[in-house]
């Protein structure tokens, strides 16, 4: 009974640590965005002082494409525990679905137009809904199609791009789009309100549908969020915290393949996309599954665990912090805020990050203190059930 009720507690610690230390990998990664134009230039050859290269290759070896697959399919699992409790409630889920994946929907798009360009709840809003026709499948049917789904495209579109790379090695390095590039510097860095807006409007629509980004990140995305409704209903993490020792070889095995993964370019060629697409396609999950895994893995310890819990606080309240990222984040940068754009280095932007993380950290524990939810939770919820109330 005693290892039963630690192996549940290690559950529910483990989701809201794995909420927030993803949430702080995503931050760490659209910190580059927020104060320089990275969706436009090769961020291998942008930087060009040495502390900034270095930080740059620990971000983008350790962090890119690293944590977004753990939040995605934290969404997947919290998809799947709704589901399952909708049932044994009322019997279904179909239309609650609709109502909490709509509400986010239209966040997202209000985020993307006037805050930040990068929202990515949009497209979570779009995977929702498709996971909705999946949340009845058995949590080995969920798996195996999120896996193939992960793999099968990445392998084939990695081939091809090696494929594509041997009869036009021109084509093939990835360059610097500098009228872009001098676009965004010029609305963000000293535009009006207005022009920065028309700004994030192009960003957003050029990144999401002229560039076809919409259907390549619903691709990629959706798979994890069967995956973690996957693991929610194979209760995988009940049984990892059950055998720690298997669950510390696990990491080790992971972790081990995903670094190697994540160096390609650096240790290949950086400017290359075929190594890029893999370093984020194969590399990023293969390292994402070796950080849950070792969060599972510390959680079953008492002192490492209590160690973790901060990252618990901003986990219960990831939509609310995110949001307040992008806030804080355009009110840094953008011209109708500080107006530092263009002129932030990697390792300030590190710095900046670890600070506003560490105070979110510290405002979600104060008010967890005193409300059961965040504030944007708190309005989700009453979207989606028609409850009100945050107290506890």
């Amino acid at each position: 009974m005693q290892s039963v009720k630690q192996n549940e507690t290690a559950r529910i610690a483990s989701i809201d640590i794995l909420r927030g230390i993803s949430l702080f990998g995503i931050f760490l990664v659209n910190m580059l965005s927020f104060h320089s134009p990275y969706f436009y230039y090769n961020p291998y050859e942008w930087w060009e002082a040495p502390q900034d290269k270095l930080a740059f290759s620990w971000i983008d070896v350790l962090v890119q494409a690293s944590f977004y697959p753990i939040f995605a399919a934290m969404f997947g699992f919290g998809a799947a525990m709704q589901h399952e409790k909708a049932l044994e409630r009322t019997g279904t889920f179909a239309w609650t679905g609709v109502r909490r994946f709509s509400f986010l929907l239209v966040l997202g798009i209000a985020h993307a137009i006037f805050i930040w360009p990068g929202d990515i709840l949009f497209i979570y809003a779009v995977c929702g809904f498709l996971l909705l026709f999946f949340l009845r499948f058995s949590a080995g049917t969920l798996l195996r199609m999120g896996l193939i789904l992960l793999l099968v495209p990445a392998v084939l579109f990695s081939v091809l791009l090696f494929v594509s790379a041997e009869s036009d090695p021109y084509n093939a390095l990835f360059w610097t789009d500098i009228t872009s590039v001098s676009d965004s510097i010029a609305a963000y860095g000293s535009g009006s309100y207005a022009e920065v807006t028309e700004q994030r409007i192009h960003d957003w629509t050029n990144n999401n549908i002229f560039d076809g980004a919409f259907g390549f990140q619903t691709i990629t995305i959706f798979p994890f969020l069967l995956i973690g409704a996957g693991v929610y209903k194979q209760r995988l993490i009940q049984k990892w915290a059950a055998h720690p020792k298997k669950t510390f070889r696990m990491f080790a095995l992971f972790f081990g393949a995903g670094l190697l993964l994540k160096g390609v370019p650096h240790l290949l060629g950086p400017s290359h996309i075929a190594y890029m697409y893999v370093q984020d396609s194969l590399g990023g999950p293969v390292l994402a599954a070796s950080y849950a895994v070792l969060v599972v893995y510390l959680c079953t310890l008492t002192r490492p665990s209590k160690l973790l819990l901060p990252f618990a606080q901003a986990g219960k309240m990831s939509l609310t912090n995110y949001l307040m990222q992008s806030v804080i984040g355009s009110l840094l940068f953008y011209a109708y805020g500080l107006g530092f754009y263009g002129q932030v280095t990697v390792t300030t932007g590190i710095l900046l990050c670890v600070t506003v993380f560490a105070l979110q950290v510290m405002v979600s524990g104060l008010w967890l203190s005193r409300f059961q939810r965040g504030p944007m939770e708190a309005i989700w919820r009453f979207v989606t059930y028609g409850k009100k109330g945050m107290r506890k």
